[in-house]
């Protein structure tokens, strides 16, 4: 067993997993750095019910590699971690729990910077603050994270044809909480033809009547009829069952991996349909909050957030001219970065 995991950590290589329990708290919770070439490792805290502690590693690593990917695509001096604690935050998140975390994360010395994700606050990495720095807690990325996203979106369409513009185009927003909810609202300014579906149906009817939108079921969003389908939950939207039934031409969201599968974004170029790889496209919050953490203005975060689609448009040119999907090019265009340095 225990060659096993090492194989997979050579493999994918990450640099290191820390495990730490805490019997006073009852926290159980874990830490994986990626690759700190480019500098810290930034990632989110995610409280969940994991249905094994196997299920909770797995969580750990593909997000913190996908943060690796984000930052290096983004042009970041940032590196790739993430950090799981294991427990229904409903039910188990304490202050205690949480501080213990931190006690934790301290342990680092700095190699790991925590922002909150599914199951955390802001207040919560508030509260892990007080025992560990640094940590972002200055401020929601959410709303950056939809900037960029829209700028995505722009790219994708400019290199399917049109120049940009949104008036009409019909994007479904699948998953309207922070950053779906966000992006429905920019979606909206543009005169975009919205549909939104969210698991929470209050939710999806706040947010619906909020922009004018029309609501779908969420079992059905990802096969709904579109011009941009826009994954803003959780992952693994296009699978085997999925694929073949989209009648989308255009995938780009905030949600972190969207496909299920490597092989799926072949797939995809071979019906047709334009995927914006998401550690691409849903990087303006990461790009948000590194300028947070060299207090660098608002004016100069938004600019270097709306590059996030001039880095799409990049990515698709690199797949045309190469003859891959762009996925693979911009996985080709992040080692390239990692490897310089």
């Amino acid at each position: 067993m225990t060659s096993t995991i090492f194989e997979r950590l050579r493999s994918g290589g990450f640099e290191q997993v820390l495990f730490h329990q805490d019997a006073r708290t009852g926290l159980r919770s874990l830490v994986v750095l990626h690759d700190t070439t480019l500098g810290p490792a930034l990632g989110g805290v995610r409280m969940h019910a994991y249905a094994s502690e196997t299920a909770a590693l797995e969580d750990g690593l593909r997000l913190a590699r996908a943060m690796t990917l984000k930052a290096a695509a983004a042009g970041l001096d940032l590196g790739g971690g993430w950090s799981v604690v294991l427990g229904d935050p409903a039910r188990d998140k304490t202050e205690a729990l949480l501080r213990a975390h931190g006690r934790f994360v301290a342990t680092l010395g700095g190699r790991f910077i925590p922002v909150n994700d599914v199951g955390t606050t802001q207040a919560d990495l508030k509260v892990i603050g007080t025992e560990a720095a640094p940590v972002c807690a200055d401020g929601d990325p959410s709303p950056m994270t939809a900037l960029g996203v829209l700028e995505g979106i722009r790219a994708c369409l400019r290199a399917t044809g049109g120049d940009g513009g949104l008036r009409g185009v019909r994007v479904c927003v699948q998953g309207v909480g922070n950053v779906g909810a966000a992006l429905a609202r920019l979606l909206a300014a543009q005169d975009a033809e919205l549909l939104v579906s969210d698991v929470d149906p209050g939710r999806a009817d706040a947010v619906a009547r909020s922009v004018g939108a029309r609501v779908v079921d969420p079992a059905a969003a990802a096969l709904t009829a579109c011009d941009v389908l826009a994954p803003c939950a959780l992952g693994g939207v296009v699978d085997d069952r999925t694929l073949p039934r989209l009648r989308c031409r255009i995938i780009a969201g905030g949600a972190n991996n969207v496909l299920a599968a490597p092989e799926h974004a072949a797939a995809l170029e071979a019906r047709g349909v334009l995927y914006a790889p998401d550690f691409c496209v849903n990087a303006g919050g990461l790009v948000f909050l590194e300028e947070r953490l060299r207090h660098h203005d608002d004016a100069r975060t938004e600019q270097r957030v709306r590059q996030v689609g001039e880095r799409v448009a990049t990515v698709i040119e690199h797949a045309r001219r190469t003859g891959v999907p762009p996925t693979a090019a911009a996985l080709t265009l992040a080692r390239a970065r990692l490897s310089s340095h």
